[in-house]
Protein backbone atom coordinates (compact mmCIF):
# COMPACT_ATOMS: atom_id res chain seq x y z
CA UNK A 1 0.00 0.00 0.00
CA UNK A 2 1.27 3.47 -0.82
CA UNK A 3 0.79 6.55 1.26
CA UNK A 4 1.21 10.28 0.90
CA UNK A 5 4.86 11.18 1.47
CA UNK A 6 6.08 14.51 2.71
CA UNK A 7 8.08 16.58 0.27
CA UNK A 8 6.71 14.91 -2.85
CA UNK A 9 4.58 16.57 -5.49
CA UNK A 10 0.87 16.02 -5.04
CA UNK A 11 -0.76 14.14 -7.94
CA UNK A 12 -3.77 15.58 -9.81
CA UNK A 13 -7.06 15.38 -7.95
CA UNK A 14 -9.17 12.29 -8.72
CA UNK A 15 -6.30 10.67 -10.60
CA UNK A 16 -5.38 7.07 -9.97
CA UNK A 17 -2.27 8.03 -8.01
CA UNK A 18 -4.34 10.45 -5.92
CA UNK A 19 -6.84 7.72 -5.02
CA UNK A 20 -4.08 5.28 -4.09
CA UNK A 21 -2.25 7.75 -1.87
CA UNK A 22 -5.33 9.17 -0.15
CA UNK A 23 -7.75 6.23 -0.14
CA UNK A 24 -7.72 5.96 3.67
CA UNK A 25 -8.69 9.63 4.06
CA UNK A 26 -11.43 9.31 1.47
CA UNK A 27 -12.85 6.21 3.14
CA UNK A 28 -12.75 7.95 6.51
CA UNK A 29 -14.80 10.81 5.06
CA UNK A 30 -17.42 8.36 3.81
CA UNK A 31 -17.59 6.71 7.23
CA UNK A 32 -18.01 10.08 8.93
CA UNK A 33 -21.18 10.72 6.93
CA UNK A 34 -22.82 7.72 8.59
CA UNK A 35 -21.60 8.80 12.04
CA UNK A 36 -22.77 12.38 11.57
CA UNK A 37 -26.13 11.05 10.43
CA UNK A 38 -26.81 9.99 14.02
CA UNK A 39 -26.96 13.66 15.05
CA UNK A 40 -30.05 14.44 12.99
CA UNK A 41 -33.47 12.96 13.51
CA UNK A 42 -34.23 12.58 9.81
CA UNK A 43 -31.09 10.53 9.05
CA UNK A 44 -30.62 8.76 12.38
CA UNK A 45 -32.74 5.77 11.39
CA UNK A 46 -30.71 5.21 8.24
CA UNK A 47 -27.37 5.61 10.02
CA UNK A 48 -28.37 3.15 12.74
CA UNK A 49 -28.87 0.46 10.10
CA UNK A 50 -25.22 0.84 9.06
CA UNK A 51 -23.62 1.25 12.49
CA UNK A 52 -25.53 -1.01 14.90
CA UNK A 53 -26.54 -4.65 14.66
CA UNK A 54 -29.99 -5.31 13.22
CA UNK A 55 -32.60 -8.06 13.43
CA UNK A 56 -32.66 -8.30 17.22
CA UNK A 57 -35.44 -9.98 19.22
CA UNK A 58 -36.00 -9.69 22.97
CA UNK A 59 -36.93 -12.90 24.78
CA UNK A 60 -38.41 -13.03 28.30
CA UNK A 61 -36.67 -14.88 31.12
CA UNK A 62 -38.75 -18.03 30.65
CA UNK A 63 -37.54 -18.50 27.07
CA UNK A 64 -34.00 -17.22 27.24
CA UNK A 65 -31.35 -19.73 28.19
CA UNK A 66 -29.13 -19.17 31.24
CA UNK A 67 -30.54 -15.71 31.89
CA UNK A 68 -32.30 -14.20 34.88
CA UNK A 69 -33.99 -11.45 32.88
CA UNK A 70 -34.91 -10.59 29.31
CA UNK A 71 -32.24 -11.29 26.73
CA UNK A 72 -31.65 -9.75 23.32
CA UNK A 73 -30.78 -12.28 20.64
CA UNK A 74 -30.16 -11.77 16.93
CA UNK A 75 -30.78 -13.52 13.64
CA UNK A 76 -29.43 -12.64 10.21
CA UNK A 77 -31.23 -10.60 7.58
CA UNK A 78 -30.84 -8.31 4.58
CA UNK A 79 -29.90 -5.33 6.76
CA UNK A 80 -26.70 -7.07 7.75
CA UNK A 81 -25.27 -6.13 4.36
CA UNK A 82 -25.37 -2.45 5.35
CA UNK A 83 -23.62 -3.20 8.65
CA UNK A 84 -20.95 -5.24 6.88
CA UNK A 85 -20.37 -2.36 4.45
CA UNK A 86 -19.81 0.18 7.24
CA UNK A 87 -17.38 -2.04 9.13
CA UNK A 88 -15.61 -2.81 5.87
CA UNK A 89 -14.82 0.92 5.73
CA UNK A 90 -13.55 0.72 9.31
CA UNK A 91 -11.32 -2.22 8.35
CA UNK A 92 -9.79 -0.21 5.48
CA UNK A 93 -8.99 2.66 7.86
CA UNK A 94 -7.42 0.33 10.46
CA UNK A 95 -5.45 -1.41 7.71
CA UNK A 96 -4.03 1.91 6.52
CA UNK A 97 -3.21 3.00 10.09
CA UNK A 98 -1.22 -0.16 10.83
CA UNK A 99 0.54 0.13 7.49
CA UNK A 100 1.58 3.76 7.85
CA UNK A 101 2.49 3.94 11.54
CA UNK A 102 3.92 0.45 12.11
CA UNK A 103 4.89 -1.51 9.01
CA UNK A 104 6.25 1.38 6.93
CA UNK A 105 8.53 2.46 9.77
CA UNK A 106 9.84 -1.07 10.20
CA UNK A 107 10.42 -1.29 6.44
CA UNK A 108 12.51 1.87 6.49
CA UNK A 109 14.67 0.51 9.30
CA UNK A 110 15.15 -2.92 7.76
CA UNK A 111 15.69 -1.50 4.25
CA UNK A 112 14.07 -4.46 2.56
CA UNK A 113 14.03 -4.67 -1.25
CA UNK A 114 10.75 -3.91 -2.97
CA UNK A 115 9.82 -7.56 -3.74
CA UNK A 116 10.13 -8.42 -0.04
CA UNK A 117 8.29 -5.33 1.16
CA UNK A 118 4.93 -6.52 -0.18
CA UNK A 119 5.37 -9.93 1.45
CA UNK A 120 6.42 -8.31 4.71
CA UNK A 121 3.40 -5.99 4.68
CA UNK A 122 1.06 -8.90 3.97
CA UNK A 123 2.48 -11.01 6.81
CA UNK A 124 2.38 -8.04 9.19
CA UNK A 125 -1.25 -7.23 8.46
CA UNK A 126 -2.40 -10.85 8.73
CA UNK A 127 -0.42 -11.40 11.94
CA UNK A 128 -2.28 -8.56 13.66
CA UNK A 129 -5.66 -9.70 12.36
CA UNK A 130 -5.20 -13.38 13.24
CA UNK A 131 -3.90 -12.55 16.72
CA UNK A 132 -6.79 -10.21 17.55
CA UNK A 133 -9.38 -12.60 16.09
CA UNK A 134 -7.96 -15.58 18.00
CA UNK A 135 -8.08 -13.73 21.34
CA UNK A 136 -11.55 -12.36 20.62
CA UNK A 137 -12.95 -15.72 19.47
CA UNK A 138 -11.49 -17.58 22.45
CA UNK A 139 -13.10 -15.07 24.80
CA UNK A 140 -16.48 -15.69 23.13
CA UNK A 141 -16.12 -19.46 23.44
CA UNK A 142 -15.30 -19.18 27.12
CA UNK A 143 -18.05 -16.65 27.90
CA UNK A 144 -20.70 -18.76 26.16
CA UNK A 145 -19.55 -21.94 27.94
CA UNK A 146 -18.82 -23.66 24.65
CA UNK A 147 -15.65 -25.37 25.87
CA UNK A 148 -17.49 -26.93 28.82
CA UNK A 149 -20.61 -27.91 26.87
CA UNK A 150 -19.37 -29.41 23.59
CA UNK A 151 -22.93 -30.09 22.45
CA UNK A 152 -23.11 -26.43 21.44
CA UNK A 153 -20.89 -27.31 18.50
CA UNK A 154 -23.72 -29.12 16.75
CA UNK A 155 -26.72 -27.64 18.55
CA UNK A 156 -27.96 -24.24 17.41
CA UNK A 157 -28.89 -21.54 19.88
CA UNK A 158 -32.44 -21.15 21.11
CA UNK A 159 -34.76 -20.29 18.21
CA UNK A 160 -31.74 -20.28 15.87
CA UNK A 161 -30.54 -17.03 17.39
CA UNK A 162 -27.14 -15.53 18.15
CA UNK A 163 -25.89 -13.44 21.02
CA UNK A 164 -24.65 -9.90 20.43
CA UNK A 165 -20.97 -10.78 20.69
CA UNK A 166 -21.35 -13.78 18.40
CA UNK A 167 -23.11 -11.83 15.67
CA UNK A 168 -20.76 -8.87 15.96
CA UNK A 169 -17.80 -11.23 15.60
CA UNK A 170 -19.15 -12.72 12.37
CA UNK A 171 -20.08 -9.28 11.00
CA UNK A 172 -16.53 -8.10 11.70
CA UNK A 173 -15.03 -11.17 10.06
CA UNK A 174 -17.12 -10.73 6.92
CA UNK A 175 -16.26 -7.02 6.81
CA UNK A 176 -12.53 -7.71 7.08
CA UNK A 177 -12.43 -10.29 4.30
CA UNK A 178 -14.63 -8.13 2.06
CA UNK A 179 -12.22 -5.23 2.57
CA UNK A 180 -9.42 -7.43 1.21
CA UNK A 181 -10.80 -7.08 -2.33
CA UNK A 182 -10.34 -3.29 -2.65
CA UNK A 183 -6.99 -3.67 -0.85
CA UNK A 184 -5.78 -5.70 -3.82
CA UNK A 185 -6.12 -2.51 -5.85
CA UNK A 186 -4.77 -0.18 -3.16
CA UNK A 187 -1.68 -2.36 -2.64
CA UNK A 188 -1.01 -2.66 -6.39
CA UNK A 189 -0.86 -6.43 -6.34
CA UNK A 190 0.94 -7.89 -9.34
CA UNK A 191 -1.23 -9.44 -12.03
CA UNK A 192 0.25 -12.91 -11.56
CA UNK A 193 -0.50 -12.84 -7.81
CA UNK A 194 -4.15 -11.82 -8.17
CA UNK A 195 -5.66 -15.32 -8.72
CA UNK A 196 -4.01 -16.71 -5.58
CA UNK A 197 -5.12 -13.74 -3.48
CA UNK A 198 -8.69 -13.84 -4.79
CA UNK A 199 -9.00 -17.58 -4.07
CA UNK A 200 -7.51 -17.14 -0.59
CA UNK A 201 -9.95 -14.37 0.35
CA UNK A 202 -12.90 -16.05 -1.36
CA UNK A 203 -12.45 -19.31 0.54
CA UNK A 204 -12.50 -17.47 3.88
CA UNK A 205 -15.61 -15.56 2.90
CA UNK A 206 -17.37 -18.69 1.69
CA UNK A 207 -16.84 -20.66 4.89
CA UNK A 208 -17.47 -17.79 7.31
CA UNK A 209 -20.68 -16.85 5.50
CA UNK A 210 -21.74 -20.52 5.41
CA UNK A 211 -21.34 -20.93 9.17
CA UNK A 212 -23.17 -17.64 9.73
CA UNK A 213 -26.13 -18.41 7.47
CA UNK A 214 -26.53 -22.02 8.62
CA UNK A 215 -26.42 -21.07 12.33
CA UNK A 216 -23.34 -23.20 12.88
CA UNK A 217 -21.89 -20.35 14.86
CA UNK A 218 -20.06 -22.27 17.57
CA UNK A 219 -18.69 -24.91 15.22
CA UNK A 220 -17.53 -22.25 12.79
CA UNK A 221 -15.94 -20.29 15.62
CA UNK A 222 -13.97 -23.29 16.89
CA UNK A 223 -12.73 -24.13 13.40
CA UNK A 224 -11.80 -20.49 12.80
CA UNK A 225 -9.79 -20.33 16.02
CA UNK A 226 -7.74 -23.39 15.08
CA UNK A 227 -7.24 -22.08 11.56
CA UNK A 228 -6.33 -18.56 12.69
CA UNK A 229 -3.85 -19.83 15.28
CA UNK A 230 -1.96 -21.85 12.67
CA UNK A 231 -2.05 -18.95 10.20
CA UNK A 232 -0.79 -16.61 12.90
CA UNK A 233 2.23 -18.85 13.52
CA UNK A 234 2.82 -19.02 9.78
CA UNK A 235 2.97 -15.26 9.28
CA UNK A 236 5.01 -14.71 12.45
CA UNK A 237 7.59 -17.17 11.08
CA UNK A 238 7.62 -15.20 7.83
CA UNK A 239 8.29 -11.99 9.75
CA UNK A 240 11.23 -13.59 11.55
CA UNK A 241 12.58 -14.84 8.23
CA UNK A 242 12.65 -11.29 6.90
CA UNK A 243 14.63 -10.18 9.95
CA UNK A 244 17.16 -13.03 9.92
CA UNK A 245 17.47 -15.76 7.30
CA UNK A 246 18.74 -18.28 9.85
CA UNK A 247 15.13 -18.75 11.00
CA UNK A 248 14.32 -20.37 7.65
CA UNK A 249 15.62 -23.62 9.12
CA UNK A 250 12.56 -23.69 11.39
CA UNK A 251 10.26 -23.98 8.38
CA UNK A 252 10.04 -27.76 8.69
CA UNK A 253 9.04 -27.51 12.35
CA UNK A 254 6.29 -25.05 11.49
CA UNK A 255 5.11 -27.35 8.67
CA UNK A 256 4.52 -30.10 11.24
CA UNK A 257 2.43 -27.74 13.38
CA UNK A 258 0.56 -26.66 10.26
CA UNK A 259 -0.34 -30.20 9.29
CA UNK A 260 -1.42 -31.03 12.85
CA UNK A 261 -3.70 -27.99 12.81
CA UNK A 262 -5.24 -29.05 9.51
CA UNK A 263 -5.73 -32.57 10.85
CA UNK A 264 -7.40 -31.32 14.04
CA UNK A 265 -9.72 -29.10 12.02
CA UNK A 266 -10.69 -31.99 9.77
CA UNK A 267 -11.35 -34.30 12.74
CA UNK A 268 -13.59 -31.75 14.48
CA UNK A 269 -15.51 -31.15 11.27
CA UNK A 270 -15.93 -34.86 10.62
CA UNK A 271 -17.10 -35.70 14.15
CA UNK A 272 -19.44 -32.74 14.45
CA UNK A 273 -21.00 -32.70 11.01
CA UNK A 274 -20.77 -36.36 10.13
CA UNK A 275 -22.05 -37.85 13.38
CA UNK A 276 -23.61 -35.44 15.84
CA UNK A 277 -25.77 -33.55 13.35
CA UNK A 278 -27.27 -36.90 12.40
CA UNK A 279 -28.56 -37.25 15.97
CA UNK A 280 -30.65 -34.08 15.78
CA UNK A 281 -34.29 -34.31 16.69
CA UNK A 282 -35.58 -32.31 13.75
CA UNK A 283 -35.28 -34.35 10.55
CA UNK A 284 -37.66 -32.20 8.50
CA UNK A 285 -35.87 -31.23 5.27
CA UNK A 286 -38.04 -28.15 4.92
CA UNK A 287 -35.85 -25.10 4.43
CA UNK A 288 -38.29 -22.88 6.29
CA UNK A 289 -37.39 -24.60 9.56
CA UNK A 290 -33.91 -23.04 9.30
CA UNK A 291 -32.39 -26.26 10.59
CA UNK A 292 -29.27 -27.57 8.89
CA UNK A 293 -29.80 -31.14 10.03
CA UNK A 294 -30.67 -32.44 6.56
CA UNK A 295 -28.62 -34.74 4.38
CA UNK A 296 -27.81 -32.13 1.70
CA UNK A 297 -26.61 -29.59 4.24
CA UNK A 298 -24.49 -32.16 6.08
CA UNK A 299 -22.81 -33.31 2.88
CA UNK A 300 -22.22 -29.71 1.76
CA UNK A 301 -20.67 -28.64 5.07
CA UNK A 302 -18.48 -31.72 5.38
CA UNK A 303 -17.35 -31.57 1.74
CA UNK A 304 -16.56 -27.89 2.05
CA UNK A 305 -14.46 -28.44 5.16
CA UNK A 306 -12.54 -31.31 3.59
CA UNK A 307 -11.95 -29.34 0.39
CA UNK A 308 -10.47 -26.32 2.12
CA UNK A 309 -8.17 -28.48 4.24
CA UNK A 310 -6.97 -30.37 1.17
CA UNK A 311 -6.39 -27.11 -0.71
CA UNK A 312 -4.38 -25.53 2.11
CA UNK A 313 -2.33 -28.70 2.63
CA UNK A 314 -1.56 -28.89 -1.09
CA UNK A 315 -0.29 -25.30 -1.05
CA UNK A 316 1.92 -26.16 1.90
CA UNK A 317 3.31 -29.17 0.06
CA UNK A 318 4.18 -27.02 -2.94
CA UNK A 319 5.82 -24.39 -0.74
CA UNK A 320 7.83 -27.05 1.10
CA UNK A 321 8.95 -28.62 -2.18
CA UNK A 322 10.01 -25.24 -3.56
CA UNK A 323 11.95 -24.51 -0.38
CA UNK A 324 13.80 -27.81 -0.62
CA UNK A 325 14.72 -27.09 -4.23
CA UNK A 326 16.06 -23.67 -3.27
CA UNK A 327 18.13 -25.32 -0.54
CA UNK A 328 19.69 -27.76 -3.03
CA UNK A 329 20.74 -25.10 -5.55
CA UNK A 330 23.43 -23.46 -3.35
CA UNK A 331 24.84 -26.90 -2.53
CA UNK A 332 25.12 -27.96 -6.15
CA UNK A 333 26.58 -24.69 -7.42
CA UNK A 334 30.07 -25.01 -5.77
CA UNK A 335 30.57 -28.54 -7.09
CA UNK A 336 29.69 -27.42 -10.62
CA UNK A 337 32.08 -24.49 -10.41
CA UNK A 338 34.81 -26.79 -9.11
CA UNK A 339 34.37 -29.11 -12.07
CA UNK A 340 34.50 -26.18 -14.44
CA UNK A 341 37.75 -24.92 -12.89
CA UNK A 342 39.33 -28.40 -13.17
CA UNK A 343 38.28 -28.63 -16.80
CA UNK A 344 39.64 -25.19 -17.57
CA UNK A 345 43.01 -26.01 -15.95
CA UNK A 346 43.31 -29.22 -17.89
CA UNK A 347 42.47 -27.44 -21.13
CA UNK A 348 45.00 -24.67 -20.44
CA UNK A 349 47.67 -27.25 -19.71
CA UNK A 350 47.75 -28.41 -23.30
CA UNK A 351 47.10 -25.10 -25.03
CA UNK A 352 48.64 -21.69 -25.19
CA UNK A 353 46.87 -18.80 -26.88
CA UNK A 354 44.57 -21.27 -28.54
CA UNK A 355 47.42 -23.36 -29.97
CA UNK A 356 48.07 -26.92 -28.80
CA UNK A 357 51.37 -27.47 -26.97
CA UNK A 358 53.10 -30.43 -25.41
CA UNK A 359 53.61 -29.73 -21.70
CA UNK A 360 54.57 -26.15 -22.56
CA UNK A 361 57.66 -27.40 -24.51
CA UNK A 362 58.41 -25.88 -27.92
CA UNK A 363 57.31 -27.91 -30.89
CA UNK A 364 59.92 -29.32 -33.33
CA UNK A 365 59.01 -26.76 -35.96
CA UNK A 366 59.53 -23.92 -33.49
CA UNK A 367 62.87 -25.36 -32.25
CA UNK A 368 64.10 -25.62 -35.87
CA UNK A 369 63.19 -22.00 -36.51
CA UNK A 370 65.00 -20.82 -33.37
CA UNK A 371 68.19 -22.68 -34.37
CA UNK A 372 68.04 -21.11 -37.83
CA UNK A 373 67.75 -17.61 -36.29
CA UNK A 374 70.75 -18.24 -34.02
CA UNK A 375 72.85 -19.48 -36.96
CA UNK A 376 72.12 -16.30 -38.91
CA UNK A 377 73.12 -14.14 -35.96
CA UNK A 378 76.43 -15.94 -35.55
Amino acid sequence: MTFRKKGTKNPPVLSQEFLLQNHADLVACVGMFFVLGLMFEGTAEVSIVFITLQHGVTFPAAEAERATGSKLLYYYGIKDLATVFFYMLVAIIIHATIQEYVLDRINRRMQLPKPKQSKFNESGQFSVFFLVSSIWGTFILVSENCLADLSLLWRAHTHNMMTFQMKFFYISQLAYWFHAFPELYFQRIRQQDLPHQVVYVGLHLFHIAGAYLLYLNHLGLVLLMMHYFVEFLSHVCDLFNFGDEKYQKEFSLWAIVFILGRLATLIVSLITVGFHLAEGQNQNPDATTENVNVLAAKIAVLSSSCTIQAYITWNLFNAQLQWWMEEDIPLQAPSVKKKQRTKCKSSRKGTENGVATSDRVDSPHKRKKNLHDEFQVN
